[in-house]
């Protein structure tokens, strides 16, 4: 093997003392030394650096030396450079030199290097040398024996120098954490020599290649350092012995365990509902829960706006497959259940997997379950949102809603799934199941089989299946454990549907009730894959594993909720095979169903092999401990069971079938009990003798460790079993979700590390980062080459093909993508390609979790009494070996410490946080033909011990181990922080136990605190570990520190836990740096999967050593070969590292943490502001009547002054105190500091009334002035940003969100322009001020000019002039203002969004690009397409927002003063106005669980307020010599009294929204209450009835004393005629902050400065006063006014305009203006700028303290404070609603035309019909009106000349109708009802006899509705059909229209078809021209209409009968009545012929 080694000696003449480092760099690879720690001249690094080559060594190589000074905290800094070429070295192989060092400048400086250089090339050219050469031993070696001993005692050959196993520092990984990753879970071992970005080991890094896996190798050859993980000490070495795996941290199941959800439903209206005439309702269901909207008469676009809620408390996995159905239907009323139309289905996880959980304002696409071939039934608008606790729904501000009428771009459906959904059918295939437990007692059974003498299976089972809300069920397999269906369930359903999971249940049919035997869960998305190259989905045949409670039968199973699929199983039920297929219908072809139910039919069976070659397996595994065994179980012997599947399950297992009295081998080979008597002699002949199984260990009696747990005595014997079981090989499933997991494990290991890196802000995160996409990368490519073998399996399914090709092509891209963002990754983007990182992570999980199953999991049961106590179950692919690396599960063949949990819901809650037992076990499975390696994975030097003395080939039954290792464990125990509180006082008396191995040890309890330090070493003597020393070394067991409370009475309490692995010491490693003394390190500690505090310690493992006499019998023995192993005995301590005795005497024998350990001190200040006690509670009834506060940090503290009357004033009369403490020097290790308020009762009594932890105590450091800013002397900052002085230098980031930039620029005048400049784009919104306007805000907004803010419109006159409007002054108000803010805001949003999208295409077109190698011309092509996709998508927007112009031109806008509208709360823009003055909650009482529902709220007894600020000693000079500076405020300097002060606070509630409705019919009636301290203002009389979106528009004024009432609570109530009102929400602010803090939020200032009108000025202080009073606090020079309209503060100029308006319209000069330009840019000014509060309106959420953390809607408000001493504000502004304005809307129906003809004629059958019109006004169908009727009209043309009037009011802002009405006969009240205004005009048949037909309608909506054509011929279904293209005018704008419009209606088909024409006029006019001018109603006075003239046809029957007939005789039937008469002529001759013929005869014949 070809490598380059070099040998780094030494570094001499160095400067200074110093920590040094050096960095040897080849080939790009660097390479870096241990910290030479504390060194003088001299720094002796004695270190080799070895690179592996592949390519022979160049001439003009080089390598490079670098030296740096290291530091901890601060970056390295470089020292000097050494480069050489390696010409000599190429050529000789060998070189020794010391050459001097060069600085950055290539200076040569006097520090020089010794290093020693060799090169072997493969052919052995370059000089050979042997490995012994370079390791010469150094002299702090333990004498020469140092690497013999090591050698033989690991039974290795020692000719390799160093095992490799000591020549670097060992693996030690770290644990996975799930989900969270701040601080490294834990950082097991991450021993600090990681504490540069990369340091290698800690030793000669020599890699012995004959010793190292070649994984390694590869590894350290290729990888750049920064591919070393942190968190595993070195990647290097990952795999050196890595016999131990990662235990898991977290103990508690989290799924299963109920939580709260609550579903807001918003139903907005339905358009294009198919149905004539219909009166719709919609039903919205989720789950079983229905609610219905009103009922909307005769349309079939109903407007609703109606807000459902549905309350779950339900767990997770429940909750999501839950259906939201909607479904709207035709008349329903009470006796009828009306008929269905269409409906939408979908399921709650797609939307709780939406951004932000919801769907706003997207139409629901309906569509008709019983007929799939007809197409969509219409659209529903609504907005669904899932909130589960915590989640806070940001609702997209309420205003106009124009663009969303875009039914097409605005579809409910998820991102991707296409608007043309098709019909599919899927097909649930349920072949057979095994193995199903009995569900039935014996007692039954054995009576039977007496009496009939058959013995019946006792099981009756069928499978049932659930998808979308509907269920099919095959049919009952009577008696049978291994039942054959043969059948298919078919669903039809849309696709994609829009429901994830397939609920698949094997149920036991009973005549009581069905119970579920086992459930199964079909995700979709893993099934299938939507790409472009993806597959429909698909599954199997393949075997479903079900998992559920434990076997045994009992009549009610406690566990009957895991067979329901909830909380993870706890044991094998049974399998099932099944497959799934799913095939798009063709709804076109004739033959096909139409129904949607579920169906069921038999389908032909599978062959045996379909699923796979039969294959046996084997399973080992090995009981290395077991400690920890909770002491509950009682003293009974235990033993410990391994099941797979029914095999090794001798309690409940398999219960043979009878039917299948005997099959072949492979058939498990286990008895059931009552089957003993046959036992297994016939069973075991047909097994070639081979090998029974063992599957548990046996029992024994436990020994006690402490008072809480036992543990086994295992010692050197550990137990082991054995099973063989029989599955079909399906093993390549499980190595690709191996190798995918493997990846995944990885990379979330190294992003930990990177989030790690940015959180303690250590060096280079990037680089880190940059390592683990590498990594990635590789991971990727290596998969790639390793997934595509065993292609051809037996069994391979389709899914198998499908996935296998699909993950291939993720991985690879993958792969390209992680390489491709690796180059983008810069010190400044590092956080935002973590989070693509972290994408990554996801899909890997996603793509590694394997549908279809193969091997059931591994369950571990700990049985005592023969009962099951305890399990953990045990994933089998985590533990299946294979030949490949990759694809080896994570534990097979490694020792991994399990902790076993007790089943089901006995896990939730404390009792599942109790460890049962902790076992360290080893496991193995595999094929048995492979099973030769077995044991290859365990800790070496046993014997095996085998069941009988013959079986050769028999696995053992134990293991003996010969070889053990004495140890010596030290737990430093240091201190922990943030405990849970576990007391009732809101403290806890913590204490810790730590175990190891079978020892535990505890620290001692520490009184009443949250924040313990212990400072505590524990010394556990004597552990004995078993195996090598080497692998020990590198692998130790892990630690366990359990922390509990410590009660007076009864048990401890148990309050966390956390796991750590110590660093190793053996004996003949030095005990000194870089290793040693081991560093104090945070472990984080969990309670369940909550964190409930922080452990601050260390823990070293030191080997003890052996005395030399034996050692030396032992070699002599050794090297004559006469023993192959020696137990060598026990030496003495004395070469341990010294304990020093216990210090302090008061301690006892308590041990502190020794000094290296324990972190270094310097003495801190901490100053203290006291400001005052806020809202404490009673504590025992008692009122807090004299409190104290106590402050405490690391041992020393201060106590505030006492309050003497805590209800006349609250404040501390001593504002500031301060207290030396010493601290460590290292931020992070800062102890936390406790704050505690006590009352102080008579005789001397205290009582804690609560108390806070500030954890983190890096917020208060005090950081010395930076000297750039101008008057940097007086400065002080606090490192986040917040301010300590109201002057500091740089100036204070209010919040982030402010993000304004730290001015420090040279004195001097900087000039600020603030002139008006030309216009600008419309997305920026640009403030600019002149002398006229107001600040103008360049946004477009669609409000109409009767809203007052009339749009300059430019009409073309005839004459081409244009004629402008300006708006006018009077008619805007406060409203105008409010509105075009919200505009503002949404088009910020807007074009915050598009900007965002733009990035985001620009970046994955980026990656694209490098993933094809697509050229640059190219890419841009491509690019621009993309910019015109999304131009389309933004014009589309863009024409919709506007179509209301009727152009695409955006009118210029009216100019109206604007406020900002903040979509959250002001103290979240505003760091929570902790500028200078900090809220401490206070705590008492028991932290509560999850489960318990108490959150930290509810123990919050009050609030201190003050401040901290806390520096080194002593400090400099400056700032104490600063004029005005007052010592006894210290650092806080300039803060205002805390007096009580007397304010009026004026509290505006503008409206509130989507309030949670409180009445029975899903809305509420509510009212505004405020409380303030005792003052209570209740508005209730003022309620608005039936609102969720009310508008209150109201001002209340308060008056108020701080600090005595500073808490403003603003709730919503619910009014109720009877009973008390509910409260809905409330909210509530504190005053006090905003009042003191320098932001001003006492009042807002304006955008600008008018004395009259709607902008008034608010604030009794004038800008200018504002101005002159910040300058002066501030200690600025200015503010300074001078000509030309401009003035100057602090050297800045600011200009604008001095003239102003009064009421009069004079103009005069003022200052005003210039004055407020400054306090708008106020942030600019260095030093003490801050952004201001400007005017605003913010929307604060409403909350419910029923219903903690979950959104009860929101309410917008502000509030504006006045100290009552200066001079009274003027009148509240006037914010009360808008009324509506009352219209007139007048339509004349002129004419209709080409109207179809329904009735056939009587007499003729010719077509003809009877038409009269109807029209109304949406949401008034009351009042509709009828035209009178044209009879029989044989065209279609209709003349009426009739005349509608509606009257209505009208919002203009909001564009909608108001209408109150009661809702039913029985309200109490007018409900209000906002909806838009539409006009609908339908054309009727009239029936004298029966119903009138309906023929067509129209409806327009009078905002936006297309222009009538000219003339009938023009007008068209296309004035329908594209709305969307076409112009649009409006009514309010046009006033008057006239035209001929379409009406329309559906066919059979649904396709529209044109039924007539009318011509129309519609005439807008107002109320007070109405009055003017009346119109009467039809063709009555006034103003009547003229009687239309109607053509002849169109008689009256009744009215003039002579004329019908004549006209019938005379036109019609002229020549037919003809010829009747003719004909009865004829006949009656023929009549009278034949009469008289035979009286004449007669007469004739007698001749008379």
């Amino acid at each position: 093997m070809m490598s380059l080694v070099v040998h780094l000696k030494a570094v001499a003449h160095l400067r200074g003392k110093g920590d040094r480092i050096a960095k040897v760099t080849f080939r790009g690879l660097p390479l870096y030394s241990r910290v030479a720690e504390n060194c003088g001249e001299v720094a002796h690094f004695n270190e080799t650096f070895r690179w592996p080559i592949a390519s022979r060594l160049d001439q003009n190589e080089m390598l490079e030396v670098q030296v740096y000074n290291y530091s901890k905290v601060f970056t390295n800094r470089l020292v000097g450079t050494f480069c050489m070429v390696l010409q000599k070295v190429a050529e000789e192989g060998h070189l020794e030199l010391t050459d001097t060092l060069i600085d950055d400048n290539n200076m040569s400086i006097k520090t020089s290097v010794t290093i020693d250089i060799r090169y072997q090339p493969m052919d052995g050219t370059g000089g050979m040398w042997s490995d012994g050469e370079f390791l010469d031993v150094p002299d702090d070696r333990d004498g020469m024996f140092a690497f013999e001993t090591d050698s033989l005692l690991s039974g290795q050959s020692h000719g390799s120098g160093t095992s490799p196993g000591r020549s670097l520092q060992g693996s030690i990984p770290t644990f996975r954490k799930a989900g969270r990753g701040v601080f490294s879970a834990m950082k097991l071992g991450k021993t600090k020599s990681s504490k540069d970005d990369h340091r290698r080991g800690d030793e000669p890094a020599v890699l012995e290649m004959e010793d190292l896996d070649k994984k390694a190798m590869r590894l350290a050859g290729m990888l750049e350092p920064d591919t070393i993980s942190l968190a595993s000490v070195t990647a290097v070495t990952t795999n050196v012995s890595n016999k131990r795996s990662k235990p898991d941290i977290k103990m508690e199941p989290s799924s299963g365990r109920p939580v709260d959800y609550q579903i807001n439903i918003t139903v907005i209206e339905a358009r294009q509902l198919i149905g004539l005439n219909m009166d719709p309702v919609v039903c919205v269901e989720v789950g079983d829960d229905k609610k219905y909207t009103s009922m909307k008469e005769s349309t079939n676009c109903p407007y609703y706006n109606e807000y459902f809620v549905f309350d779950f408390h339900v767990p997770p996995d429940v909750m999501f497959d839950k259906i939201i159905k909607l479904s709207v239907i035709h008349s329903k009323n009470l006796l009828r259940s009306g008929t269905l139309v269409g409906t939408f289905k979908m399921d709650v996880g797609t939307v709780y997997s939406q951004p932000e959980h919801q769907f706003y304002h997207k139409w629901a696409i309906l569509s008709d379950p019983g007929d799939i071939t007809a197409g969509c039934k219409g659209y529903v608008k609504c907005d669904i949102a899932v909130v589960g606790k915590g989640d806070n729904i940001k609702t997209p501000h309420k205003a106009n809603e124009t663009d969303e009428d875009d039914i097409e771009g605005n579809l409910l459906l998820p991102e991707g799934i296409p608007a043309e959904r098709q019909w599919a059918r899927f097909y649930v295939k349920i072949h057979r199941a095994e193995g199903l437990p009995k569900m039935n007692t014996s007692i039954m059974a054995n009576v039977k089989k007496a009496f009939i003498g058959e013995n019946r299976d006792l099981v009756d089972p069928y499978v049932q299946v659930q998808f979308s809300g509907q269920k099919g069920k095959t049919s009952v397999q009577k008696s049978s454990y291994e039942p054959i269906w043969n059948e298919q369930v078919i669903f039809t359903e849309l696709f994609p549907p829009l429901c994830k999971r397939i609920k698949v249940q094997i149920r036991d049919s009973d005549k009581v009730n069905d119970v579920a035997i086992g459930t199964h869960f079909i995700d979709l998305r893993k099934i299938s894959n939507d790409g472009d190259k993806g597959f429909l989905p698909t599954l199997g045949p393949a075997w479903v594993n079900m998992y559920g409670s434990t076997r045994q039968y009992t009549l009610m199973d406690e566990h009957q909720d895991l067979n329901d699929g909830l909380g993870e199983g706890v044991s094998f039920r049974a399998r099932l095979l099944i497959s799934i297929a799913v095939e798009i219908l063709d709804t076109t072809s004739p033959e096909i169903i139409c129904s949607t139910d579920v169906q069921v039919e038999p389908v032909s069976n599978i062959s045996e092999s379909a699923t796979g070659k039969m294959e046996e397996f084997f399973l080992f595994g090995s009981f290395l401990e077991a400690t920890m065994i909770d002491r509950k179980i009682g003293d009974k012997p235990i033993s410990f069971e391994i099941t797979i599947g029914n095999y090794g399950n001798h309690i409940d297992g398999v219960s043979k079938s009878s039917s299948v009295k005997k099959k072949k081998k492979e058939e498990e080979n286990q008895e059931e009990e009552n089957e003993l008597i046959q036992n297994s002699s016939e069973d075991e002949e047909d097994e070639d003798a081979d090998l029974t199984s063992v599957s548990s260990t046996p029992p024994m009696k436990p020994f006690i460790t402490d008072r809480n747990y036992f543990h086994l005595p295992y010692f050197e014997k550990k137990p082991c079993v054995y099973l063989k079981s029989w599955w079909q090989d399906q093993r390549r499933r499980l190595y690709n979700s191996n190798m995918m997991d493997k990846i995944a494990d990885k990379l979330e290991e190294g992003l930990n590390d990177v989030q790690e890196i940015i959180k303690t802000e250590k060096a280079f995160p990037e680089r880190r980062l940059r390592g683990v996409l590498e990594e990635l990368t590789i991971g990727c490519s290596r998969f790639v080459t390793l997934a595509n073998k065993d292609v051809n399996l037996a069994g391979r399914t389709k899914l198998d093909r499908e996935r296998l090709k699909s993950c291939m092509r993720e991985m690879d891209s993958m792969g390209q993508q992680a390489k491709q963002i690796r180059t983008q990754v810069k010190k400044n983007t590092v956080k935002e390609k973590l989070k693509l990182a972290q994408n990554f992570l996801q899909r890997l999980r996603f793509l590694a979790d394997e549908p279809q199953h193969s091997i059931p999991d591994v369950f571990i049961w700990m049985m005592s009494n023969n009962k099951r106590i305890a399990y953990a179950r045990i994933p089998s692919k985590d533990i299946l070996y294979s030949v490949v690396d990759e694809e080896t599960g994570k534990d097979c063949g490694k020792v991994k410490a399990v902790f076993l949990k007790l089943p089901g819901k006995k896990g939730f809650g404390p009792a599942g946080w109790t460890v049962q037992a902790k076992l360290e076990l080893y496991l193995w499975l595999g094929l048995n033909k492979s099973r030769k390696d077995f044991l290859n994975g365990l800790p070496n030097g046993f014997e095996e011990i085998r069941a009988t003395k013959t079986g050769h080939g028999l696995p053992p039954v134990t293991l003996v181990y010969d070889m053990k290792q004495v140890f010596q464990l030290r737990a430093h125990m240091y201190q922990a922080r943030s405990l849970f509180a576990a007391d009732s006082s809101g403290l806890s008396d913590p204490f810790a136990r730590v175990f190891f191995s079978s020892q535990s040890q505890v620290t001692e309890v520490l009184n009443e605190t949250l924040c313990p330090t212990w400072d505590q070493l524990l010394v556990f003597d004597d552990v004995e570990l078993f195996g090598e020393a080497t692998e020990l070394r590198d692998d130790p067991p892990i630690i366990v520190v359990e922390f509990y409370d410590q009660d007076t009475v009864g048990k401890a309490e148990f309050i966390g836990r956390t796991f750590a692995k110590p660093t190793i010491k053996m004996c003949d490693e030095p005990y000194g740096p870089p290793r040693f003394p081991p560093q104090l390190e945070y472990y984080q500690i969990y309670r369940g999967n909550s964190i409930a505090g922080e452990l601050l310690a260390a823990f070293e493992l030191l080997q003890i050593p052996f005395d030399a006499e034996e050692i030396r019998r032992a070699l002599i023995a050794v090297h004559d070969f006469a023993v192959p192993q020696i137990k060598v005995g026990q030496g003495g301590r004395a070469d341990l590292p010294p304990l020093e005795g216990p210090t302090d005497s008061e301690r006892g024998p308590i041990l502190p943490v020794p000094l290296g350990i324990r972190p270094v001190l310097s003495r801190y200040r901490i100053e203290v502001l006291f400001w005052g006690l806020r809202d404490l509670k009673r504590i025992n009834l008692a009122q807090v009547d004299r409190p104290r506060v106590d402050i405490e940090c690391a041992g020393r503290g201060v106590q505030s002054a006492l309050i003497q009357n805590y209800k006349k004033n609250p404040n501390f009369s001593t504002l500031v105190k301060w207290f030396e403490v010493d601290l460590p020097e290292n931020e992070l290790l800062h102890p936390p500091l406790n704050i505690r308020v006590v009352d102080c009762r008579a005789f001397g009594r205290y009582i804690l009334v609560g108390s806070h932890a500030v954890s983190i105590l890096r917020h208060f450091i005090y950081s010395p002035p930076d000297k750039s800013c101008n008057n940097w002397a007086t400065a002080a900052k606090l490192m986040n940003g917040y301010m300590v002085l109201t002057n500091g230098c740089s100036q204070a980031r209010s919040s982030p969100s402010l993000s304004s930039r730290t001015f420090s620029r040279p004195a001097g005048d900087v000039s600020v322009n603030l002139e008006a400049e030309p216009p600008i784009r419309k997305m920026d919104t640009v403030v600019k001020l002149d002398a006229m306007s107001d600040a103008v805000v360049k946004v477009d907004m669609n409000e109409d000019e009767s809203d007052k803010e009339k749009r300059k419109k430019k009409k073309k006159k005839k004459g081409g002039v244009e004629e402008e409007e300006e708006t006018d002054e009077r008619v805007l108000d406060w409203w105008s203002k409010y509105f075009a803010s919200i505009e503002t805001l949404k088009e910020n949003l807007r074009s915050q969004e598009a900007a965002h999208v733009e990035a985001e295409e620009r970046e994955d077109l980026e990656i694209a690009a490098e993933a094809a190698d697509i050229r640059p011309d190219d890419l841009h092509l491509k690019g621009s397409k993309m910019k015109e996709r999304f131009k389309e998508k933004k014009s589309s927007k863009q024409k919709k927002s506007h179509a209301a112009d009727g152009s695409e031109k955006r009118p210029p806008k009216a100019r109206v003063d604007e406020l900002v509208v903040y979509n959250k709360e002001l103290e979240s823009e505003y760091g929570n106005f902790e500028d200078w003055l900090h809220t401490f909650n206070l705590y008492r009482g028991k932290a509560g669980d999850d489960d318990e529902h108490t959150l930290d709220d509810d123990r919050i007894v009050g609030r201190f307020k003050g401040s901290l600020c806390m520096y080194k000693v002593p400090l400099s000079q400056e700032i104490t010599r600063e004029a005005g500076y007052d010592p006894n405020m210290g650092m806080f300097q300039s803060i205002p009294h805390n007096d009580p002060i007397h304010v009026l606070v004026r509290v505006y509630v503008v409206r509130a929204t989507d309030l949670h409705p409180a009445d029975i019919n899903g809305k509420a009636d509510p009212y505004i209450v405020i409380k303030l301290g005792k003052s209570e203002i209740k508005d209730k009389e003022n309620y608005i009835s039936k609102q969720l979106n009310p508008v209150f528009g109201k001002s209340f004024d308060i008056e108020a004393t701080f600090p005595m009432e500073s808490m403003l609570t603003v709730s919503v109530y619910d009014w109720d005629l009877v009973g008390t009102d509910d409260l809905i929400g409330e909210t509530k602010i504190d005053l006090e902050n905003r009042f003191y803090s320098k932001f001003r939020a006492t009042c807002g200032i304006a955008s600008n400065y008018s004395m009259h009108g709607y902008n008034i000025w608010r604030d009794p202080m004038k800008p200018s006063q504002i101005l002159a009073k910040f300058c002066k606090e501030g200690k600025l020079d200015g503010p300074h006014y001078g000509p030309g309209g401009k003035v100057k503060v602090a050297n800045r100029i600011f200009t604008g305009p001095t003239e102003i308006e009064d009421e009069n319209g004079l103009k005069k000069q003022t200052e005003e203006h210039l004055a407020l330009s400054v306090l708008n840019h106020w942030e600019e000014i260095p030093r003490v700028g801050c952004k201001l509060v400007p005017e605003h309106v913010e929307t604060r959420p409403l909350l419910n303290p029923d219903k903690p953390g979950i959104e009860q809607g929101r309410l917008e408000m502000w509030v504006d404070m006045f100290p009552m001493d200066v001079p009274a504000p003027g009148p509240a502004i006037d914010i009360s609603p808008r009324k509506p304005k009352r219209y007139e809307l007048r339509v004349i129906i002129w004419n209709t035309d080409e109207v179809i003809l329904e009735d056939d004629d009587y007499f003729t059958g010719e077509k003809s019909s009877d038409i009269f019109v109807r029209g109304w006004l949406k949401g008034q169908q009351e009042d509709k009106q009828d035209t009178d009727v044209h009879y029989h009209s044989l065209t279609g043309e209709g003349n009426f000349n009739w005349r509608f009037v509606f009257p209505f009011d009208y919002m203009v802002a909001e564009e909608k109708i108001v209408i109150s009405k009661k809702e039913s006969m029985f309200s109490w009240d007018e409900t209000e009802y906002k909806i838009p205004p539409r006009l609908t005009m339908q054309v009727w048949d009239a029936d004298h006899f029966s119903a009138d037909d309906f023929l067509g309608a129209i409806e327009l909506d009078l905002n936006r509705f297309p222009r009538g054509a000219k003339t009938a011929k023009q007008c068209n279904l296309d004035m329908i059909r594209n709305e969307q293209e076409l112009p649009t005018i409006s009514i309010f704008k046009q006033k008057r229209v006239k035209g001929w419009w379409p009406f329309v209606a559906r066919d059979e088909n649904d396709e529209m078809e044109l039924t007539g024409k009318v011509e129309a006029e519609l005439h807008l006019v107002t109320a007070e021209e109405a009055e003017k001018s009346p119109v009467g109603l039809g063709r009555n006075e006034p103003d009547p209409l003229e009687k239309p003239n109607r053509p002849d046809t169109t008689f009256l029957w009744f009215m003039s009968p002579l004329k019908a007939i004549r006209y019938l005789v005379c036109n019609r039937y002229k020549w037919l009545i003809i010829k009747i008469v003719l004909a009865l002529l004829l006949l009656i001759m023929i009549g009278l012929f034949l009469y008289s013929m035979p009286g004449y005869l007669v007469k004739k014949l007698l001749g008379a």
